[in-house]
């Protein structure tokens, strides 16, 4: 019997490799898309480190976001998309419509080539970050009924640009869908075991801690979620019927300090503890950092804001149930140690 084909843009990535890890598992042909394909190495170790080693059902084929070129060929007999792939945040940009307007065109360029195809469902990698920002004074935790109001003051651009993108994927759904299916998984802060030692720039604080390189936390709190709970919330929305149409939050539900972080780490990995952060940053040194710290930017416009999430919806509609915070940030610094990314 033929098994189903599911295309995963963006396989280097942190989600898509455990994405593609999963669907391998469960017995399903992947087709992946990389920019280049000198990432194809990285990707079978990725692979490997996770513990697949029969690699006859993967295919990797090149295909940018950025342009047409390929995008039909890739999708050819696909029954379903994954669409993963999100152009990398640049910090230094002149104007937001360098981090937005590519965001927006690739995933349409992405949707038509899938529509064009016959695909499904195409499942939408979003964000917390479209959900979160510009809400003021918020005290109950966000849901996926949540959007991030572009009209309000401070929206950073990465958020814009994952809200936008989120937007004008349900827009083409409703405009010209032909029959396909889109679901949305929105994770908050994503940690879990990195597979190799060349990882996306979102688990690079954990690395900064158990390294000593933060000596005082900015006053954050956010959700977080282990990437192989979002991976597999990904598969929950390719394959429910009731996913469709539906966006999903991933999140444990809890909220953790910068601080609680540290504490998670100091008291898993005792060897680090002398390293690891104990105070907090006022807030108003942040912003005034963020003036002239373009890494300090987003950090800026959400210290001290209530982050609070509810993971109700995936949980009841799709029986979906998410490790502990703690869990996936202790399988996070782990992965690190045992790879060498992080010197003891």
């Amino acid at each position: 019997m033929q098994k189903s084909l599911v295309v995963v843009t963006g396989g280097s990535g942190f989600i898509a490799a455990h994405i593609i890890l999963q669907l391998l598992q469960q017995g399903y042909a992947v087709r992946t898309t990389v920019r280049s394909l000198k990432k194809v190495a990285l990707i079978h170790d990725m692979l490997k480190t996770g513990g697949v080693t029969d690699l006859t059902d993967l295919e990797i084929v090149a295909a940018d976001l950025t342009s047409d070129a390929n995008w039909d060929q890739v999708m050819q007999g696909a029954s379903y998309v994954m669409q993963v792939a999100s152009p990398t945040p640049t910090l230094n940009f002149k104007n937001e419509d360098e981090m937005i307007r590519p965001a927006v065109d690739g995933v349409l360029r992405v949707m038509r080539a899938a529509r064009d195809a016959g695909v499904k469902r195409f499942v939408l990698t979003s964000a917390y970050g479209a959900i979160f920002g510009g809400h003021q004074n918020r005290t109950t935790p966000y849901t996926e009924k949540d959007w991030t109001d572009l009209s309000a003051k401070n929206i950073h651009p990465y958020q814009k640009s994952k809200t936008m993108s989120e937007h004008a994927a349900w827009d083409f759904i409703k405009r010209e869908d032909q029959g396909m299916e889109l679901a949305t998984v929105n994770p908050v802060a994503v940690m879990g075991p990195v597979l190799s030692s060349d990882y996306s720039h979102s688990n690079i604080q954990i690395q900064d801690l158990l390294e000593g390189k933060t000596k005082a936390v900015p006053k954050v709190d956010s959700g977080y979620v282990d990437v192989r709970d979002v991976a597999s919330l990904h598969i929950l929305a390719m394959t429910s019927p009731k996913a469709a149409g539906q966006r999903f939050l991933a999140t444990t539900g809890e909220t953790l300090s910068m601080l609680d972080v540290a504490d998670i780490l100091r008291e898993a990995f005792p060897q680090f503890a002398p390293k690891l952060p104990t105070k907090t940053m006022p807030n108003a040194l942040i912003k005034a950092a963020a003036l002239t710290n373009p890494m300090l930017k987003m950090v800026a416009l959400i210290v001290g804001q209530y982050a609070g999430t509810s993971n109700e919806k995936a949980v009841s509609m799709l029986n979906w149930h998410p490790r502990s915070a703690r869990e996936a940030i202790i399988a996070k610094a782990q992965s690190m140690i045992d790879l060498g990314i992080v010197k003891a």
